[in-house]
């Protein structure tokens, strides 16, 4: 069981590698509407640790190959997917479309009561943005 309750901090965070975080931090903000709220450099310009806030949820990055323990773990690995609530999932993925976003599957109404639909970012990784919001686990007072 979990330590944190009772907050608005998410306690799970995705966390991806991309060869060029730059251009996933600009897909991210203009298709999907994350909002950045944190970029952490290097000297050189390499994207060393970024935050970007959807809702109450965030999704963290960097860029690939800077090594490391987390580099050298996530080397290989294989592209993540990544579920999304938004309350218009049509206009949503309308202004995916006009940025460019590949849609992978149109907006569709779910038999579990959701309306969602899927996308891949620039780099593979699959992107489900829906209605349906889970409750996660009653947390006992």
């Amino acid at each position: 069981m979990s330590d944190i309750t009772n907050t608005t901090r998410p306690t799970v965070t995705p966390a991806l590698l991309y060869q060029d975080a730059r251009a996933a931090i600009a897909q991210l903000t203009t298709a999907f509407g994350f909002v950045q709220s944190a970029l952490y450099e290097s000297e050189d310009g390499t994207v060393l640790h970024a935050e970007l806030v959807h809702g109450n949820g965030m999704v963290m990055l960097g860029s690939a190959g800077r090594g490391g323990p987390f580099a050298e773990a996530m080397s290989g690995a294989g592209p993540a997917g990544i579920y999304v609530v938004v309350e218009d999932v049509d206009a949503h993925c309308e202004r995916a479309r006009r940025q460019g976003a590949e849609i992978l599957v149109p907006p569709a109404d779910q038999a579990y009561g959701s309306r969602d639909y899927l996308a891949r970012d620039l780099e593979g990784n699959l992107w489900t943005f829906g209605t349906y919001a889970p409750s996660g686990p009653e947390v006992a007072d």
